[in-house]
């Protein structure tokens, strides 16, 4: 009955799971908040600088600026902008969805100090003398479109227009919208910025009222405009851009469908491997991933993240580092079975002897992942948040719900002596009596001699590394305006596009460049450079131009190179601290030749990206960093499952007194693991091969630098981590007096004896 109930309970789980999962999706899904680069819209970050000389930026002063720029955003009417201050001096805004971009952007930054003035321009009255708030777009007695003020007080509107009404016959009171009003002479580029003509009414009698009308040749639109403008009121600062960037709603739209597209082939192909390679166990996989996907998506949309396009690449790669707790607990069990243990036992066993690997891995990619949204920004930050949180539920899931599901499973007896139900053949199974360990099983790499090798693999990473420090040196980086600074525009058509087709239209509108580069599936993306940063005035015409030419809104961004400076500067810190966590951490936890080891992959793994990047020219932009960040943190993986064995094989043998001995170990730990390691390397390749076939052109150079990291870092774990700890190791012992010279087993290849 007990066996019985197990499965029952098993059945009913799934039913629960899946009912839950399929009852509430959709409305989960409806609460997505999408990123700027999924529906289109603009950021902006906005440094803060005195308006008049003398004046001090405090922390009140920038948050008091940063509340009016909430009052304006108000008045665009976009759900849910995001507006924060950073570095004490700085204001970022965000505005997804928004649809008429030029004319938020003029709402945010422009000083909206509304001023009347005599025919000789002298100044009567300025906004201070309106009351707050109380700017309205109504209509007139025409019908036409009018704004209504309030004055503050009508007495001093009556003596104001009393004195132009008596200037006959130039009794008109000017009024204008003053950008930056009372700006310095110090401040010379806000000097440039001209005053916004209003209407000239004429005055012919007093006006004792506090009720004001303007009208003008205005559209609706207009007054609603010039209303939120002057009810938001005027900035205590000037603002000036130092980043911006723009993405028209197509190209939101499409990123979004074909991203979408590339997570489910992946997360298919992952799902799909695991049910052919690991049968019953694969099936508890894919049940407990589906789980993660949809707690994954519920905590999201509980923190109100926003989702973007380097987010859905955090989400699917997430699967990929999800499915290894899988994949270190099942081969593990699959060892517990081939040495002739019960089901039962098995999965005990495995389950104990994976936990210890599989929460190091994870801890170790929580540190990259932490330094990353420490020292990352903007989208950068939302990927990192979304790997945080994946690999917090990840452990949650593949540890604690695998063991739950196949448990029951096991538990009920339904499994017992079907080894092939965990993917293993009759075969490979050894009776019981044999009395082998789990560290006594043979491999299908026992033919090969790791350490033995190992100094034709130095060689071969230094020639590879020496290559790219050549390359590099000759090349550079083609850095992106992310650390290079400038503006970068992206074209999107609905037909081919061609070099000299693009150079030709941005002759006729005026901007000119020699940087242009087609991408896109049909040829349907252009991608154009400029060294300078376009001002806001000149972004907005270049966009209206380009989207009357080719149907849709370009991408604009524009990068300081104060910005630029600061990036690259981040950027450094990022790899720089989660490189020390990292070797601290396995330092702590193993021993520190096994943390300069694993550095030293890693140097390995980054700079082989570098290399690569350089002799190919993709462009190098702050999601390469991210993808570094990722690489670091997730390759390690692999090394420390290899240390972990290292580490138990070590404990099982006991004292070591000869370089022969040590070899063994590392040799076998390597050939132990190796099975794994590839494993799990190929769930997340599945992945991230989705992102590069299937995925928005935007994320494609970030999907490449994965794959390449991918692949060095399956290269650092087996062929250079653990055979530089190897000889890290050998000179500890020889110079403690414990280690022996054994000249009779010969190096791979060689007449000369190991030491």
């Amino acid at each position: 009955m007990k066996k019985r109930s197990r499965i029952v309970a098993f059945l009913l789980l799934l039913v629960m799971f899946g009912s839950l999962i399929g009852a509430t999706t959709n409305p989960i899904l409806k609460d997505v908040r999408l990123g700027l680069d999924l529906q289109g819209g603009f950021e902006v970050l906005y440094e803060v600088q005195p308006l008049k000389e003398g004046q001090k930026i405090t922390e009140d002063v920038v948050a008091d600026t940063a509340s009016a720029l909430s009052d304006r955003v108000d008045v665009l009417g976009v759900s849910e902008p995001i507006i924060q201050v950073e570095s004490n001096n700085r204001i970022r805004v965000q505005l997804a969805g928004v649809e008429d971009q030029e004319s938020a952007r003029e709402l945010l930054s422009t000083q909206a100090n509304l001023t009347f003035r005599d025919a000789d321009d002298n100044l009567l009255l300025d906004g201070t003398d309106l009351k707050e708030g109380k700017a309205k777009a109504n209509f007139g007695q025409t019908g036409n479109p009018v704004v209504t003020l309030e004055m503050k007080d009508p007495d001093k509107f009556g003596k104001v227009t009393s004195e132009v009404a008596a200037k006959r016959p130039e009794n008109v009171m000017v009024i204008w919208l003053d950008f930056v009003e009372g700006v310095d002479s110090f401040k010379e580029e806000a000097m440039k910025e001209k005053p916004k003509f209003i209407s000239a009414p004429y005055v012919s009698q007093t006006i004792n009222s506090s009720n004001v009308e303007i009208s003008g040749s205005f559209t609706v639109e207009e007054t609603k405009h010039l209303a939120g403008i002057l009810n938001a009121g005027a900035l205590p600062v000037h603002l000036e851009e130092i980043y911006s960037t723009s993405v028209g709603a197509q190209f939101g739209a499409q990123a979004l469908e074909k991203t979408v597209l590339a997570g489910i082939v992946g997360i298919s192909l992952i799902f799909i491997f695991m049910l052919i390679y690991y049968r019953v166990p694969g099936f508890v996989a894919v049940v407990t991933l589906s789980i993660y996907i949809y707690l994954i998506l519920l905590v999201f949309t509980r923190i109100n993240g926003v989702l973007t396009l380097p987010g859905i690449a955090a989400l699917m790669l997430g699967v990929g580092m999800a499915v290894d707790a899988n994949i270190l607990t099942y081969e593990r069990i699959r060892e517990e079975l081939r040495v002739g243990k019960s089901v039962k036992t098995s999965f005990a066993g495995g389950a104990k002897s994976a936990f210890t690997a599989i929460l190091d891995a994870n801890l170790t990619t929580l540190i990259a992942a932490i330094a990353l949204f420490i020292f990352g920004t903007s989208s950068v930050k939302g990927f990192a948040i979304l790997l945080i949180i994946s690999i917090l539920v990840s452990f949650l899931t593949a540890v604690w719900g695998s063991r739950v599901f196949l448990g029951l499973l096991v538990n009920s007896g339904l499994l017992d002596g079907k080894t092939g139900l965990f993917g293993i053949s009759k075969k490979k199974v050894h009776a019981p009596e044999e009395g082998l360990d789990t560290l006594d099983l043979t491999t299908k790499f026992d033919w090969f001699e790791f350490v033995q090798t190992r100094k034709k693999f130095y060689v071969i990473s230094a020639v590879l590394l020496i290559s790219g420090v050549i390359v590099l040196g000759i090349f550079k980086l083609n850095l992106g305006i992310d650390f290079s600074s400038g503006t970068r525009v992206e074209i999107l058509s609905d037909k081919p596009l061609t070099t000299e087709e693009i150079s030709k239209t941005l002759e006729e509108v005026g901007h000119p460049s020699s940087e242009i580069v087609i991408s896109g599936e049909t040829n349907n993306i252009g991608v154009v450079r400029y060294k300078d940063e376009f001002k806001q005035e000149t972004i907005n015409k270049l966009k209206a131009d380009l989207a009357a030419h080719y149907g849709a809104d370009p991408n604009v961004s524009t990068v300081s190179p104060t910005v630029g400076k600061e990036l690259a500067k981040n950027a450094f810190k990022a790899l720089l601290f989660a490189g020390l966590g990292i070797l601290i951490y396995i330092a702590l936890r193993f021993e520190w030749r096994m943390g300069v080891a694993t550095i030293i992959g890693l140097v390995h793994d980054v700079f082989f990206m570098v290399a690569v990047f350089s002799i190919t020219r993709l462009e190098v932009d702050i999601t390469f960093i991210a993808a570094l960040l990722t690489i670091v943190g997730y390759s390690i993986n692999d090394t420390i499952v290899t240390f972990d064995r290292i580490r138990e094989n070590m404990h099982k043998l006991g004292k070591i007194d000869n370089a022969n001995a040590l070899a063994d170990i590392v040799n076998k730990s390597l050939r132990q693991t190796l099975g794994r390691s590839v494993n799990t390397v190929l769930t997340v390749i599945f992945v991230v091969v989705a992102l590069i076939a299937l995925g928005a052109e935007a994320i494609r150079p970030f999907s490449i630098a994965l794959l390449v990291g991918l692949i060095a870092g399956t290269y650092s774990s087996i062929f250079i981590s653990a055979q530089i700890w190897f000889d890290l190791k050998k000179k500890q012992l020889q110079k403690s007096g414990t280690l022996k010279v054994d000249t009779e087993k010969k190096q791979w290849g060689s007449d000369e004896p190991v030491v």
